[in-house]
């Protein structure tokens, strides 16, 4: 019988999660369990993603606003400049209140229009139309006030995040200021705590060329435990979301070691070989809104070898439209399945892979996950993928 699917991707619901659970057999148990009661079938080279957050929850991979300040304290001597930070009541605000718990004087420089994942403090349009120039031009919030207004909400959360941000102060320890050039934190500090997140390494590296005493970023901080505290050696503070008024969750860490654990046991439990990947953020951008899920470093912190690299595709539209397409139906079909049963012998040329751009194969399929779960109420936080491997040629 002609196979009639290609990919299929179903979100498997879970037990919710607590601090300290076994989460290997619970994720087993519950992909089996599924499998069972809907009556489908788990292959070879089929894949499994858990979100971050339930690895993370169950490892309790948390830390205080009050464990964030003794690290603030640890390693910066004076009053800092908090650079790039993203506009965030999930992601940032309690990481920045801990930042201000330290008893510093904290000078935080947003981005404008927007943060770096898109988040808008301003009108595009407007700030053209007033003759600012985000280059070059620096603003205080007395000026951005005079400028846009007394009240600029996030379009979609609907938050003033200058004024949510002012408002975490303790002792009126926060000023704040609106540039796109880094080196304006030099104005009123030398020790730097650059916030932003995959431009956070030519951020440093820009600060020190222009001769800051100190850069460290949020993946400097709680890369070890502070008092008994969650940490994350190769992110610290990148990654977390905030999991309660006082407290976040950290991005998971050990997560290599948790997909093989996974794929093991799954093996010796039905005899088929998975591969399980942990996903965050997917890596895509919203048109309407115009901002870019992927707040966290990476899309997949942990992975099984097989799900390395990048795919290897031809593109069908090019042969069916250029190739070979003076061919009767039947001789094209035929020929195209005989290139793509030839592509590994004959790597495709330029025309042929024109537009399957090289993603990695770890972003697009934790962007399919994150799709799949979602970040709400279906609970549903284990993926599974079939047939992804597969292509126009497999029975």
């Amino acid at each position: 019988m002609t196979r009639t699917v290609g990919t299929t991707a179903r979100g498997i619901r879970a037990p919710i999660i607590k601090r300290g659970d076994d989460l290997v057999n619970i994720v087993v148990d519950s992909v089996i369990n599924s499998m069972v009661t809907e009556k489908y079938s788990i292959n070879d080279k089929d894949i499994i993603g858990v979100t971050e957050s339930l690895v993370a929850r169950a490892q309790g991979n948390y830390a205080s606003v009050d464990d964030i300040a003794i690290e603030i304290n640890r390693k910066f001597d004076g009053d800092i400049a908090v650079v790039f930070p993203i506009l965030s009541r999930n992601r940032f605000s309690t990481v920045l209140k801990g930042i201000l718990m330290s008893g510093k004087k904290v000078h935080v420089i947003l981005n404008y229009p927007s943060d770096e994942l898109g988040n808008h403090l301003m009108d595009v349009d407007l700030m053209d139309d007033l003759g600012i120039n985000p280059y070059t031009d620096v603003l205080t919030t007395k000026e951005y006030r005079k400028l846009f207004g007394d009240y600029v909400p996030h379009p979609f959360t609907g938050v003033d995040y200058v004024s949510l941000y002012e408002e975490l102060a303790t002792d009126n320890n926060i000023e704040i200021y609106l540039a796109n050039n880094p080196k304006v934190a030099l104005q009123f500090s030398k020790e730097v705590l650059v916030c932003n997140v995959h431009e956070r390494q030519r951020t440093k590296k820009r600060l020190t060329k222009y001769g800051a005493k100190r850069v460290l970023g949020l993946d400097d901080l709680l890369t070890e435990p502070i008092n008994g505290s969650g940490y994350n050696p190769e992110y610290g503070l990148l990654g977390s979301n905030k999991a309660t008024e006082t407290e976040v969750k950290l991005f998971p860490r050990d997560c290599n070691q948790f997909v093989r654990q996974v794929q093991k046991i799954l093996q010796e439990k039905i005899n088929k070989k998975v591969e399980v990947l942990v996903y965050g953020d997917g890596a895509f951008k919203d048109p309407q809104g115009r901002i870019w899920e992927l707040a966290d470093p990476v899309v997949c912190p942990g992975y099984t070898d097989g799900l390395s690299g990048t795919p290897n595709e031809i593109k069908l539209k090019y042969l069916a439209d250029s190739a070979f397409a003076g061919m009767e139906h039947d001789k094209m079909t035929e020929a195209i399945k005989k290139r793509i049963k030839e592509k590994d012998i004959h790597p495709s040329s330029q025309q042929e892979s024109m537009g399957t751009t090289p993603r990695k194969i770890t972003d697009l399929l934790g962007s399919l996950c994150d799709l799949t779960s979602g970040s709400g109420d279906k609970g549903t936080p284990i993926v599974l993928i079939q047939g992804y491997f597969d292509n126009y040629v497999s029975e």
